[in-house]
Formats: structure tokens, sequence, C-alpha cells
């Protein structure tokens, strides 16, 4: 059994030190702390990781530093918020979860739908994973692997054993799982394979929101980007590509994407606005984002296992569209 320790055995009023044990080796340090700091808000959390208050073994670290056991935690005086909190799934709604793709004694892949998502926090008050902790109330471990972003779409994995999460963790510190997202972008895609390197930094904005931006003294990203169709006459010109990514920082596909000119579709935060409103009114609302295929060794027995999840409805009708466009007779 996990032995965290909760926000009501941690004083509020003086610096505390906990020590990692086992149960979270491998986990990054935010998610961490938002687990053991229950009632504390998530810009709380991150605002006392940017300034340097939260300590792993007397350093500084970044929200996605990674956790070993022993490592020794600093956590300043916090309060937790004096509000009740929502219980994580309204008590007498039906709990629905997203399609199982694949599922075994270790893990679970479901197909995420666009709109939800992954946990609870920012005001959502439940996610995918506090919906499968409600519908399976025997499960005695339950954990989100990696993230995806609420707007995306797609394979996301989530550990039944502590073993397998971390082995999975570790596949994806080693950068030995391969994820592929299908994007459709704005513009004249002409290259059949292309690699982007280009560290990312992540920053906040004056009201508050955590962005990234592309910057040389960031952390290393790379992805790999493949055509799979081209529309280099319609208007504007858009290509679906494959995006493999090789790290797997926040917002990455989207970033380097756009900063070479190609905005996703849907795209709020980095897309082009004015394209984005024109594919509304056609149909697509939401990021043009999904992960379609992941590739891992099985943590447990190391047999290679691969999740695809179909093109959802949406996504497939508007490729029709471009399509059936491309091939109408001009004049």
């Amino acid at each position: 059994m996990d032995n965290y320790k909760q926000m009501n055995d941690l004083s509020k009023d003086a610096v505390n030190r906990v020590a990692v044990g086992e149960e979270a080796a491998g986990q990054r340090v935010d998610n961490y702390l938002l687990k053991i700091l229950k009632g504390v808000p998530k810009s709380h959390v991150y605002r006392i990781l940017r300034s340097g208050e939260v300590r792993v073994n007397r350093l500084r670290v970044g929200p996605d530093a990674r956790l070993a056991a022993g490592d020794v935690l600093r956590i300043p005086p916090i309060r937790a918020a004096a509000a009740a909190r929502k219980p994580a799934v309204p008590t007498g709604a039906p709990v629905t979860i997203p399609p199982i793709l694949y599922e075994d004694d270790a893990l679970i892949a479901l197909d995420k739908p666009s709109g939800l998502a992954v946990h609870g926090g920012s005001g959502i008050s439940y996610g995918v994973i506090e919906r499968m902790r409600q519908a399976r109330p025997e499960a005695k471990f339950l954990e989100l692997v990696h993230r995806l972003d609420r707007d995306t779409s797609g394979v996301l994995l989530i550990a039944k054993r502590r073993p397998a999460l971390t082995g999975l963790h570790a596949q994806l510190r080693e950068g030995t799982i391969d994820k592929r997202y299908f994007v459709l972008v704005r513009g004249k895609w002409r290259d059949a394979k292309r690699a982007i390197e280009l560290a990312l930094e992540t920053y906040v904005t004056g009201d508050g929101e955590r962005r990234v931006r592309v910057d040389s003294e960031g952390r290393a990203a790379r992805t790999i980007l493949r055509r799979v169709r081209t529309w280099p006459d319609s208007e504007p010109p858009m290509a679906l590509l494959e995006a493999e990514l090789e790290t797997g920082r926040t917002h990455q596909i989207r970033v380097h994407l756009t900063h070479l000119g190609f905005p996703l579709a849907g795209d709020d935060k980095y897309g082009d606005f004015p394209w984005n409103r024109m594919l509304a009114k056609q149909g697509l609302k939401r990021m043009f984002l999904h992960a379609h295929r992941i590739r891992f060794a099985h943590p447990i027995d190391g047999r290679e296992i691969v999740v695809e999840s179909p093109l959802p409805p949406d996504l497939t009708r508007l490729l029709a569209r471009l399509d059936a466009a491309k091939e109408q007779p001009d004049g």
C-alpha cells in the first residue's frame, strides 16, 4: 500500500522534509506534490516550484524533475484551501470511462476522447484517472503513466501495478517508448521526413498561464515528422503529418510546428486564430492532434506491445471534405 504523506500529516506553519519512498520512485515532482498537498490549488504548487521553495536533496528542481527512492523533498509551509473539496466524481452520477484498447494485469490502454482531461485540477472536478478509480473501486492501484492535453485524443496508458508504472517511466526517460501522433497543419509541407531539434522553455504569462517557446537555453527537444497526405492547392494549403516524439516536452509538437510556420489546426494557444475560426465553421471544434499509436516493451515480461487508436470521426470527416474539394474539377 502507498505510504504517501498527506497534507494533514504535514506542518502548515514550518518547513517540511519528506523522504521519498519506493512507491514514488520515477514520479515527477509536480505530480508527487499535487498528490500529497490535498486542497492546495494547483497554481500554488507550481508557484512554489518556480520560486525555488521546493528542493530535492537541497537543490532547486523544475516541475518535471523525477524523484528517486531516498530523495529528501523540502516543502515550504502551505495552508490547504479552507473550502471543502468537491468529490472526485459527483455522487450518483453515472461513471463513464473511455473505450479500452488493451488491458492485462499490469496496464490499461484507453482511447481518450478530445475534451476530457486526464486528471482533475485547474477548475476540472474530475478526469480520466478519477473516472477509472470510481468505476473500479476494487482496484488497489491505478496511476497515469503519461499525460495527454485535454484537447488531444488517442492512446493513454494507465498502470495497474507499481512495477508497471516505474518500468514504463524508465522507458519514457530513456526514450525507448515510440509515440506517434497525427497532426493537420497549415502550409505547403514538402519534406517526406524531417527532424526538428529546437530547445524549449516553459514560462508563465502575465495572467499566470503556463506557455512554451523555443529558446536555445531551454531543454533539448526533438520531433520527427513524416508526410502522410497534402492538399497544396486548398485555401489555405494543408498537410497531414505523423509526428514522432523523441522527447516528451510540454506542447512540444505544437510549438515546434508553429515556430516553423506550420500551425496546428484548432490550436487555441499557438495556432492561426483566423484559420481556426474558419475550420470551426466547417465543423472542427477541437485541435487536430491525435495520439494514434504507441509501441513499448511490456514493463513486466518485456514483450513488444503496440496499441493503435483510429482517427476519430470528426477528424476523419474533415479529411474527407478536403479530399472531396481536391477532386472537384475547376470551373
